[in-house]
């Protein structure tokens, strides 16, 4: 009986412009690639909001161990330190010129305060903890707070900006610290630092100045030497 009722029904042959195999798996791919171009445009303004209010300079600080007037003195050291072929165990404490040139007559615009210690024993690895104290230029009054390892012999040492004060206030970033002059002969050590910071107040803006805006052109460029 079932037999019969099925010969008389008509279920017609799939027409060709209904949903083929193909088609339906084209959607799913097609969701993927919008996912993925929508995370890309998302990629992509993040990483303009980080460049945004991004501030660079350099400065050129000084590192005085000899002669009359050191800005580097050793402070305190370990029962072995005088026999570590990387001095460890010794701690330096600094008052070190930030100028805008390599050159020590260049013009001052702050101070790096602070210290560090030889903190490796297989290489001068240094701890470096120091404020940037600037006292001229654009961001008078202002401060950045600089944490980090130093490898003095590599060419090119990265460190933590960790904060600051006026201009600088809550900044966050990093420096990047090339040797111009070991000192070897002068005893005077010169690095060049390279600033990126950015802060919670646009740099030139809300800080020690009072407010006063700052414009690209009138950016600091100042040189540090710190070992």
């Amino acid at each position: 009986m079932m037999s019969d009722i099925h010969k008389h029904i008509y279920l017609p042959p799939p027409s060709s412009s209904s949903c083929s195999a193909p088609a339906m798996a084209a959607s799913p791919a097609f969701l993927v690639l919008a996912v993925l171009l929508c995370a890309a445009a998302a990629v992509a303004r993040a990483a303009d909001d980080g460049a945004a209010g991004m501030t660079k300079f350099k400065v050129y600080f000084h590192d005085v161990v000899g002669g009359t007037k050191p800005t580097a003195i050793r402070v305190a050291q370990a029962a072995s330190t005088n026999g570590s072929s990387t001095f460890f165990g010794a701690v330096v404490a600094i008052d070190d010129p930030l100028t805008t040139d390599a050159a020590s007559s260049s013009s001052e615009v702050g101070r790096a305060q602070g210290s560090y210690t030889f903190a490796d024993q297989k290489t001068f690895g240094l701890l470096m903890n120091m404020n940037f104290v600037f006292t001229a230029g654009d961001h008078k009054g202002s401060t950045l707070a600089i944490v980090g390892r130093n490898e003095v012999l590599s060419a090119v040492r990265e460190m933590s900006i960790v904060g600051g004060s006026g201009k600088f206030r809550m900044a966050r970033g990093y420096v990047e610290a090339r040797t111009v002059d070991s000192g070897a002969n002068s005893g005077e050590t010169i690095v060049e630092y390279t600033v990126f910071v950015k802060a919670a107040h646009p740099a030139g803006g809300g800080g020690g100045d009072g407010g006063r805006t700052s414009s690209p052109s009138s950016k600091l460029s100042v040189r540090a030497a710190g070992s």
